[in-house]
């Protein structure tokens, strides 16, 4: 095993840890299952305490108080709306969640066992966001709450098993106030409510609203804030600035073709140099993903219906750089019955139709799964077929709440029976430690694959996972021959290298159109 050479982002190790998962818009039945399982292994002693902070669909929840009295909307048009009516093992009667409400499951194991100081540590979290914003709040006017100028902003409702919290804090931020209208909230009739929009008149930043929370928990519970004493980056990962001029004529080009590239959207590093040499890699389905893991700077939210024309308008660009070798990949798309694999295809065969000696390589979400969708990429027999694992198991339910390892490794697995050049790859600094990433390696030679990226994670803001520590360019450079030792072919690590960086450099031998056609 490679020697541990680090710069540390947090040295302090004795402080208490907390673990912030964002997991974006989840269904409140979704969530309540993570939250069981988060719960089971903070009660285990199996992970640090931990706060989840999300949004969900519309939906109805009735506390252990609660009854169906509390719902004023009666069930068929409920229905008609799509909101679920869930019972629930938290304290309180019913509530509202729904988009624009920032909702915050703390699992905590209770130093202080007492529920009345913990109600009023989350309550004087919310007052304390509340002041951020120039408003004075007023708890507990009618049961426990938050209240502003006699209108309930926030709700709680609270759980706790073996000194082990669970359920939480809503927040109406950019709440639809109609929504409360189906119910008497918190069981009182004609309860007016309110949110931080209608108090200022302004559309709110979530991402901001869910920082300053952050911030007033962590100071609330007494856990560090990892973004109050970090480590100045490194020397060797500062990139010199681009050549305008090459660099504005990708971008050019790309705007005129209504392309996106992950480049632009994940704020990758390397952008200039690609861009420099007149190379990219290409987003398609969108620019907006329907997942929130925690270390992405891509936009999240619902995005827009697929553009028929874009695997022809890849194609194009790809023919105008005279690419030898053509990196697509995607945001995750959940909405789609396929997951965009047909997405995936077309634009295969746009490329090949158009420039037939031009190497393909995807790099695939995981399609939650689907035999059908990952059939479909196969069948349009991409050169490289890459799906990155991304992290260690561990940090899994951390940073990829809504993904799996267990099915990322039975994907490549499929992959590789499949006859394809498989890739994947896996970013340092999250938190891992060198015998997990060990695992890891293991894990996906296990699984057939052969080649592998490592990089350094660079969080995108303060809002996403923190930077644990700098992996030297020596570790990396251990990291990769241990690699090798494994197994793995080809193999590209560095604190700069991103999965799809200088990927025409591993595909050897290049296939040709003849080579396609006869594996065909």
């Amino acid at each position: 095993m490679p020697e541990r050479a680090t710069a540390r982002a947090d040295d302090a190790a004795e402080a208490p840890s907390l673990e912030v998962l964002r997991p974006g818009l989840v269904p409140y039945d979704e969530a309540l299952a993570l939250q069981r399982r988060l719960l089971a292994e903070r009660i285990a002693d199996q992970a640090p305490d931990r706060l989840l902070l999300l949004e969900h669909p519309p939906v109805i929840t009735l506390g252990t108080a609660g009854g169906e009295d509390d719902v004023v909307a009666d069930a068929a048009r409920l229905d008609r709306e799509g909101v679920a009516v869930c019972r629930t093992e938290r304290g309180g009667r019913a509530t509202f969640h729904g988009p624009g409400q920032l909702v915050a499951y703390p699992i905590l194991k209770l130093r202080e066992k007492d529920l009345h100081a913990y109600l009023r540590r989350m309550l004087d979290v919310a007052a304390a966001v509340l002041a951020a914003y120039g408003l004075s709040a007023e708890l507990g006017l009618r049961g426990p709450g938050v209240w502003v100028g006699g209108a309930k902003v926030a709700s709680i409702g609270l759980a706790v098993r073996k000194w082990v919290t669970f359920h939480g804090l809503a927040l109406n931020v950019n709440t639809d106030l109609g929504w409360f209208s189906r119910i008497n909230p918190c069981g009182y009739a004609g309860e007016r409510m309110t949110s931080l929009r209608e108090l200022l008149g302004r559309e709110l930043d979530m991402d901001e609203v869910a920082a300053h929370y952050l911030r007033e928990f962590r100071a609330a519970f007494g856990y560090p804030d990892p973004h109050m004493r970090p480590a100045a980056r490194p020397g060797w990962l500062r990139v010199p600035a681009p050549d305008p001029a090459p660099a504005g004529r990708m971008e050019a080009l790309l705007a005129d073709l209504r392309l996106g590239t992950v480049c632009q959207e994940a704020n990758c590093p390397n952008l200039g140099e690609c861009f420099n040499r007149g190379t990219a890699t290409f987003l398609i389905l969108g620019t907006v993903c329907t997942r929130g893991c925690r270390y992405c700077a891509v936009e999240k939210g619902l995005p827009r219906p697929c553009d028929p024309g874009e695997p022809e308008r890849v194609a194009r660009a790809v023919a105008a750089l005279g690419l030898r070798h053509a990196v697509v990949t995607s945001v995750t798309r959940d909405d789609l019955p396929d997951g965009g694999a047909g997405h995936f295809a077309r634009t295969i065969a746009a490329i090949r139709a158009r420039c037939p000696d031009t190497s393909v390589e995807v790099l695939v979400p995981d399609f939650a799964g689907s035999p059908q969708a990952l059939d479909t990429v196969r069948q349009a027999r991409p050169d490289v077929f890459n799906h990155n694992i991304e992290t260690v198991r561990r940090l899994f339910p951390t940073v990829r709440p809504k993904a799996d390892y267990a099915l990322s490794l039975a994907i490549l697995g499929r992959a590789v029976a499949a006859g394809l050049a498989v890739k994947s790859g896996l970013m340092l600094g999250l938190g891992e430690t060198d015998a997990e990433i060990a695992a890891t390696l293991g894990d996906l030679r296990a699984a057939g694959c052969r080649q592998l990226t490592l990089g350094q994670y660079l969080a995108p803001t303060p809002a996403h996972a923190p930077v644990d520590r700098y992996v030297t360019p020596a570790a990396f450079a251990a990291w990769a021959d241990a690699a090798r030792a494994m197994g793995f072919d080809n193999v590209a690590a560095g604190p700069l290298v991103r999965s799809s960086y200088r990927a025409e450099a591993m595909l050897r031998p290049r296939p040709t159109a003849t080579d396609r056609a006869r594996v065909a």
